[in-house]
């Protein structure tokens, strides 16, 4: 028996003997069995350690100061914990939102050039597409239109570079990344739930240990959200926003709405990828720069560990939205860990992490033989950071590849 059964089975004997009860003053008694807790804590914990280096990398990319940082993660925070909570509670399914992590790794590399106030701009865009999107019923009408496998292509794109970078960190730090390396193959086979977690706490360990890392400047503070006013650039609405929007429908709302759909649950998909629009919008000038269905974390409150009763797993994502909601009060302080971090443990970690959608993307882009071409295309092209009239490379890859794919086509 495997780590995470062990944790699991230890959760339900524990639910047994002890239940958090909530009482609203009406006729309603809210219980929240210790499982469920903790199955939101460690949809919260796998979401942060798996991609809050990647966060990072965007935020310092688009030039983003200590204090706009921190403001970042307090908006993020709150507005995973609102919609986790709120549309949770509202279909009774467990709807679990979390930052865009390829709009992250997007922003990573596309941002460069454009000032804060102009990263807003481009991040309201985004959001106001989803919205629409969402809102309107075309979302499902909209994915039709870019083939699965382009649209994975191009994510692979975004992402390739974080994998390469992992083994190319080699040369200058070979202890603390073959180590991290070491310690995600063995708990891919033992704890796979926990691969990210034990990786990131080794590579601390590491670091510390060989004096890379000093915690003495982290001290526990509150956020003050930091208001940008956003400035508008149309090259960088078409280049870096519409990419944006696409990534994250396609390799995020799209999985998120397969992982409800596959545990049973039938919450109006339009309304939900409407209202994380919305709450993207609204909180966009303070540093939400993205806020989508969960695919991965989601499968974690849908599953039998969180409650053995299918109708009360959504309070596992409600829980999950209460622990977003503190993080995002600790953005300080989180932030200031992060920046405690050696350079090549951040990087480790994200390349680390994203090896699974790395791999994904790479699959669904090559199953079909017939459209290879235009998949190996798209990936190229975006891989390469090619810009055209100051637009970014993963919009270049997309529009190349649906052109290769119409050719192919016609032949």
């Amino acid at each position: 028996m495997n780590l995470s059964n062990c944790l699991c089975l230890s959760a339900k004997n524990i639910s047994k003997v002890a239940t958090y009860k909530i009482n609203f003053g009406y006729k309603m008694n809210f219980k929240m069995p210790v499982s469920t807790v903790i199955a939101g804590l460690i949809t919260v914990l796998v979401g942060y350690t798996s991609s809050a280096a990647i966060v990072f990398d965007a935020a310092r990319t688009a030039g983003a100061t200590p204090a706009q940082l921190a403001s970042w993660l307090w908006a993020l925070g709150l507005a995973m914990g609102l919609t986790c909570i709120g549309l949770s509670f509202k279909y009774k399914a467990p709807v679990v939102t979390a930052w865009s992590t390829p709009g992250a790794a997007l922003l990573a590399t596309s941002l460069a050039g454009y000032s804060m106030n102009q990263a807003v701009g481009i991040f309201l865009f985004s959001a106001l597409l989803i919205m629409v999107a969402g809102f309107s019923g075309i979302f499902e009408k909209m994915a039709d239109r870019i083939p699965v496998n382009i649209a994975s292509a191009m994510l692979a794109g975004v992402l390739l570079h974080y994998g390469i970078d992992v083994f190319g960190g080699i040369s200058q730090a070979p202890v603390l990344i073959v180590a991290m390396l070491a310690t995600y193959l063995i708990m891919k086979r033992l704890a796979p739930r926990y691969a990210i977690l034990l990786v990131l706490l080794v590579g601390i360990g590491l670091a510390i240990g060989q004096g890379q890392m000093s915690l003495s400047s982290v001290g526990f503070q509150m956020t003050r959200p930091e208001w940008i006013t956003p400035s508008f650039s149309v090259k960088g609405m078409i280049g870096v926003g519409i990419p944006l929007f696409l990534v994250t429908m396609a390799s995020q709302n799209l999985p998120g709405v397969a992982v409800l759909r596959a545990n049973g649950y039938e919450a109006p998909i339009s309304k939900l990828i409407g209202w994380t629009g919305v709450t993207n919008f609204v909180l966009a000038p303070i540093g939400c720069f993205a806020v989508n269905l969960a695919a991965i974390t989601a499968a974690i409150c849908a599953g039998p560990e969180s409650h053995e009763d299918v109708k009360e797993r959504y309070k596992a994502s409600m829980a999950a939205g209460f622990f977003y909601l503190i993080l995002g009060l600790l953005g300080a302080t989180v932030g200031a860990l992060f920046n405690a971090f050696p350079h090549q443990l951040v990087l480790g970690l994200a390349g680390i992490a994203l090896f699974g959608t790395i791999g994904q993307s790479l699959s669904v882009a090559m199953r079909d033989e017939l459209e290879r071409e235009a998949a190996l295309i798209t990936l190229l092209v975006t891989a390469s950071g090619v810009k055209i009239f100051d637009i970014g490379a993963a919009f270049w890859g997309l529009i190349a590849g649906l052109i290769v794919r119409q050719v192919m086509i016609k032949r």
